[in-house]
């Protein structure tokens, strides 16, 4: 498990980088998508037509006022097809600008990561955002064959984090705030993405102390011990997808997938804004 968690964790940013590429903000402008609606629509338009609901259920930690009113006319500006498309090309630029299509095990690092992920296709259910990108079709340039298969891994381990989160009472902005609390990511970077209003994100933390989960602004050692089941569960629950690749080459992937990562990070694809 903890080999398939580092697989996963290891080519990440060859997905995340969407989300803070300026080529992505470009293609989407574009459209006519400034702002936040590049992002939800981007990302909901395997859905099709999605309405705000939808994203609100199926992202879980945002704002709904904010995604409702970020969302609100993406689809009279563009089609989902014409989003999909711009999402395609922002991704195959920002991967090239990174250097990734000339790295020696691409080959390699697409089969083992396309074996994962198309026996996540086989458990698709239960996992709604994961299921509406499965459903789309292979890209055929090898970089973009890399990235929707790490795409997919991706929403497979998040619907099953979302499921975690649900079966351990955990809502929204409660699962945020605990995040916050590790200093993980920068605090003030989770409430402006978010979006929640202070007074919420205040009451948020005030309702976790009730329940024994946070110390002030930190995990209480109860926190801990939660946060780490649901990651090992959220773990658990990723594991479908790696285990067709057997231990020998789930390792192989862990070990090849550092300079992909690294090769992102260091383009500058991953910056905060």
């Amino acid at each position: 498990m903890k080999t398939a968690r580092a697989a996963w964790r290891r080519l990440e940013p060859v997905h995340a980088m969407i989300y803070f590429a300026p080529e992505a903000r470009r293609r989407y402008a574009d459209l006519g998508l400034s702002g936040r609606a590049g992002y939800f629509a981007s990302r909901s338009a395997a859905f099709g037509r999605a309405s705000a609901e939808l994203v609100i259920s199926t992202f879980y930690n945002f704002n709904p006022g904010f995604v409702r009113k970020a969302v609100d006319g993406v689809w009279d500006a563009a089609t989902p097809q014409q989003v999909l498309d711009a999402r395609h090309a922002a991704a195959s630029e920002a991967l090239r600008r990174a250097g990734i299509h000339e790295l020696p095990a691409l080959d390699e690092v697409i089969a083992l990561t396309r074996r994962a992920a198309e026996a996540a296709c086989e458990r698709a259910q239960g996992r709604a955002l994961f299921a509406a990108h499965a459903a789309l079709p292979w890209p055929e340039e090898p970089v973009l064959q890399l990235w929707h298969a790490q795409t997919l891994l991706r929403e497979f381990r998040g619907d099953g984090h979302v499921a975690c989160l649900l079966s351990e009472g955990l809502g929204g902005l409660e699962a945020l705030v605990m995040h916050a609390a590790t200093r993980e990511v920068p605090v003030d970077f989770l409430k402006a993405s978010r979006a929640w209003p202070e007074e919420e994100w205040a009451a948020t933390e005030e309702r976790l102390r009730t329940r024994g989960l946070l110390d002030g602004d930190s995990l209480s050692a109860e926190g801990v011990r939660l946060r780490q089941h649901i990651e090992d569960s959220t773990d658990r629950l990723a594991l479908p997808a790696y285990a067709v690749l057997g231990d020998a080459d789930c390792e192989r992937l862990a070990e090849l997938a550092s300079p992909f990562g690294r090769a992102v990070v260091e383009a500058g694809l991953m910056k905060l804004g």
